[in-house]
């Protein structure tokens, strides 16, 4: 049988007071519109010591209803909680990132990236060492970059090339193999220190080295460094000034330089994305002149140790090397 819970102080208020007055169970039950067994119920349910207090009545309900619903899962495994705050906050993985590889790792879904969207946005891994006042919603990755409007004219410096990437063969536009790279340079403040990026466009894998100023001499050099002892193919630059010696970087390494259309980022994707999760490092303007080496490699272990949807959830480190890593 159903019955209708007492959720009103009112009429709490008025049981008591009928009871006083000496009115039963059915009299009261016509009075408040509600069935004689539920006045019955909530008389006796809450009634200590031959007293009722409608105020502790009110309260046990409240108490109950607390604890009726869906439970959150996050509210409910800790170490899970834990884990999930762990990847998010210290590693910088996206919520999508976090239910791939946990799935990949698990043989099962462990959790979903909607679960923990809902977790971050009402404020889960919030502490009192806040992350401003949206808290750590600010650690969402934001997306979207400024396009050039319509009739935009390149005022940049022409530099002589190579090879167009519609030369570039098949095998590198498919990412059918390992060593087809995609270069670009991250700036810091202008006229001071920047990265140089090299991303390999079958695994995602990263290298990352600084140079003092975007010279293209320092550039090739740092390219041919990080180059050198790794498969390589081709590289995809842009058209950039700090690119124009990449004779250099074919004369030393015997590999063949392919320049992308101006104002194409998307035929160089892979880099593009790679810089845009490089730049939850250090936002634009950040002088790297002091960022010494150890922490760029640091930066550049954790991109290479993140796990990605378009490997189906292994790491750029894992597909390059053809090794499986724990990570969790």
């Amino acid at each position: 049988m159903s019955y209708h819970l007492f959720t009103i102080d009112d009429e709490r208020e008025s049981i008591l007071i009928y009871r006083t007055k000496g009115l039963n169970f059915s009299q009261i039950a016509k009075l408040l519109h509600r069935h004689p067994s539920s006045i019955s119920r909530e008389w006796k349910r809450h009634t200590e010591e031959n007293s009722y207090s409608p105020n502790k009545a009110q309260a046990s309900y409240k108490l109950a209803k607390s604890h009726c619903g869906r439970k959150r899962k996050l509210d409910l495994d800790s170490n899970l909680s834990k884990i999930v705050k762990h990847l998010f906050l210290d590693c910088q993985w996206s919520p999508e990132e976090i239910d791939g590889r946990l799935c990949l790792e698990y043989g099962k879904s462990v959790i979903s990236y909607q679960t923990i969207y809902r977790a971050i946005y009402r404020g889960h891994f919030d502490d009192k060492l806040s992350h401003g006042a949206r808290g750590v919603i600010r650690k969402l990755r934001h997306r979207g970059k400024t396009r050039h409007t319509k009739g935009h004219v390149e005022n940049r410096g022409k530099i002589p090339i190579s090879h167009t990437i519609h030369e570039r063969s098949e095998e590198a536009n498919k990412r059918a193999r390992i060593g087809d790279w995609e270069a670009d340079t991250v700036a810091g403040q202008i006229g001071k220190a920047c990265l140089v990026t090299l991303t390999d466009r079958y695994s995602r894998f990263l290298k990352i080295k600084k140079v003092a100023v975007k010279k293209s001499k320092l550039v090739i050099e740092v390219m041919v460094q990080m180059l050198e002892p790794l498969p390589k193919e081709t590289v995809t630059p842009d058209r950039g000034k700090e690119f124009t010696n990449h004779q250099d970087l074919t004369d030393q390494l015997k590999v063949e330089v392919y320049f992308s259309d101006p104002h194409a980022p998307w035929q160089r994707g892979t880099n593009e994305n790679t810089n845009g999760l490089l730049r939850e490092y250090f936002p634009k303007g950040s002088d790297l002149t002091f960022i010494d080496e150890h922490t760029i490699q640091l930066w550049e272990d954790k991109l290479n140790n993140r796990p990605r949807k378009c490997l189906n959830w292994k790491t750029p480190y894992e597909v390059f090397y053809e090794e499986n890593v724990h990570l969790i």
